[in-house]
């Protein structure tokens, strides 16, 4: 699959998702290949952040334990990917009208953050406005790849308000762990 398909799939069902589906990564390929080396992206780049800008960046930035909050940072994402992937075939297989199996529930999970992680990229610029801009532009195109993934991936019946519900509820479910973890973050 080319950087093109990949670019493609928040934004169609129809492009490179059967594609993805039918070569069958395995979960554990799925963690190593794609889930830590970009959540690894995030805690590296807010250490740099936070060790470099300082109070320039946000007033008390530079007063936190980076070592300690980039490390929790990094487990809690490898840890989510797992709980994702469970909410996502738990929340689907819930509705009785959809029906995703675990391998594929995963792969979502795995490719879902891809946008958020990303955009942690941002965090070379010592912008806190432009990185708000470049995470809330991330997450609406990590909600329509779990809309057009859920779209591609579910054996499911034509009702799209099926689809939208469960994207609904496991885009809050990742909201509601991300904003719980970036409150203790900030704690320390």
């Amino acid at each position: 699959m080319n950087l093109v398909t990949v670019i493609k799939l928040p934004f169609t069902r129809q492009v490179g998702w059967k594609e993805l589906q039918r070569r069958k990564p395995s979960i554990p390929l799925l963690a190593w290949a794609i889930v830590l080396p970009m959540s690894l992206l995030p805690p590296i780049m807010l250490y740099y952040a936070g060790t470099h800008y300082g109070d320039d960046f946000v007033a008390g930035f530079g007063d936190h334990q980076w070592r300690f909050i980039t490390t929790i940072l990094f487990l809690a994402e490898l840890l989510t990917f797992f709980l994702m992937g469970w909410l996502i075939h738990a929340v689907v297989n819930g509705t009785g009208e959809l029906s995703i199996d675990y391998h594929d529930a995963y792969l979502l999970a795995a490719l879902a953050p891809l946008p958020l992680w990303s955009s942690a990229i941002v965090l070379l610029i010592p912008s806190l406005l432009l990185n708000a801009l470049a995470v809330l532009v991330a997450l609406g195109i990590s909600c329509t790849l779990v809309y057009h993934g859920l779209q591609a991936l579910c054996e499911r019946s034509d009702n799209d308000v099926n689809t939208m519900s469960a994207t609904y509820t496991i885009m809050a479910a990742g909201l509601l762990a991300w904003g719980l973890l970036m409150a203790i973050i900030w704690a320390y």
